[in-house]
């Protein structure tokens, strides 16, 4: 059940990704020869208005074939008026650009979905406190609930993490104990911490871990666009930040899942809940907007690169070139989808 889920939502990524450059190529004028879920072998098909809708044998991708352009083949053009190839620069830069937009579009609607159902998230009760620490100094205990900090209200332990953070100078807290509200004051110190890629980082602390018990969260209807806006500009930048690292070195190319990482873990957040499947569901969905945009030929953002330089220099590049980096962009991809799978099998087998 957990392989069919995420065979579903893989395909229902791809669909609105897809979607997006149908769309939008459609509203340029822009003739779609066929709108396929899937590679290889079609095993169902049906013409609608001069376009043919498939499914084809392998759901692990989609295309989107226009009139007069073909990643197959770089040089296939034409010079109809319905054709990709007739259309300005620019316009073909909304086109290219409509699938990625499309994927963060998805991702923000449910995130927005994720909201309205509520989000699990630490309850504001201390838990352990370290020694010689701001906290322990100024008289925080255990199963201490934090109620305000500087003046604002607090109803999670995230905006606890935050408020330290932001603070400048001392930290008046207010807690509840045994029923009765406590104001103490103290100064955060700025502590070494190990971040989600093994650097060492620096950040304000006063020494407090959270109890492990946790409130649901629904966000009201002002709230959603808020905090779905957030959620999203935070997984893009996770996932951009991660490409940084693994460029850097910072991230071993070994830490690299792919298509068998996919599946597991779908099937890991199907099964925990309707929550967390949106949730990976989102943040999966957010990934393919960023690696689609990346400067890659053979990508969109590769496709936008070239169009980008028709703007400005007013000349295509040539069909040499075109070919040529378009062919380069496929043998990195293959080769770094080949990476990924090994690496998943590896992780698989347990390295035997």
């Amino acid at each position: 059940m957990g392989t069919l889920t995420s065979i579903l939502v893989l395909s229902f990524l791809i669909f609105f990704h897809e979607l997006g450059h149908f769309l939008v190529a459609r509203f340029f004028g822009v003739h779609v020869e066929v709108f396929s879920i899937g590679f290889g072998k079609k095993i169902f098909t049906k013409v609608v208005g001069n376009t043919q809708y498939c499914l084809s044998l392998i759901p692990l991708g989609g295309y989107v074939q226009m009139k007069g352009q073909d990643d197959r083949d770089p040089t296939k053009v034409s010079y109809d008026r319905d054709s990709y190839t007739t259309k300005a620069p620019w316009k073909r830069i909304i086109i290219l650009f409509a699938g990625p937009f499309a994927n963060f579009l998805l991702a923000f609607l449910l995130f927005v979905a994720i909201g309205s159902m509520g989000v699990t998230k630490f309850a504001p009760i201390i838990g352990k406190i370290i020694e010689n620490s701001p906290a322990l100094e100024a008289g925080l205990q255990e199963n201490d609930r934090i109620v305000m900090i500087n003046g604002v209200l607090i109803e999670n332990w995230d905006e606890v993490s935050q408020l330290i953070q932001e603070s400048a100078g001392k930290l008046e807290v207010k807690v509840e104990r045994l029923g009765s509200v406590q104001t103490l004051l103290l100064n955060p110190k700025v502590n070494e911490y190990q971040n989600m890629f093994g650097e060492t980082k620096h950040k304000k602390m006063i020494g407090i871990a959270p109890s492990g018990k946790t409130i649901v969260v629904v966000y009201g209807l002002s709230e959603l666009p808020s905090f779905a806006w957030s959620q999203t500009v935070k997984s893009t930048t996770m996932i951009l930040t991660s490409l940084q690292k693994l460029v850097e070195g910072v991230v071993s190319p070994k830490e690299l899942g792919g298509i068998i990482s996919i599946v597991q873990v779908t099937s890991e957040a199907s099964a925990a809940g309707l929550v967390a499947l949106f949730a990976l569901t989102a943040l999966i969905s957010v990934n393919l907007g960023v690696l689609n945009l990346l400067p890659i030929p053979a990508l969109d953002g590769g496709h936008i690169m070239f169009n980008a330089y028709e703007m400005i220099t007013k000349k295509a590049p040539s069909e040499r070139v075109l070919t040529a980096l378009t062919s380069m962009g496929w043998v990195f991809l293959l080769g770094l989808m080949a990476l990924s799978i090994f690496n998943d099998i590896y992780r698989l087998t347990n390295g035997s």
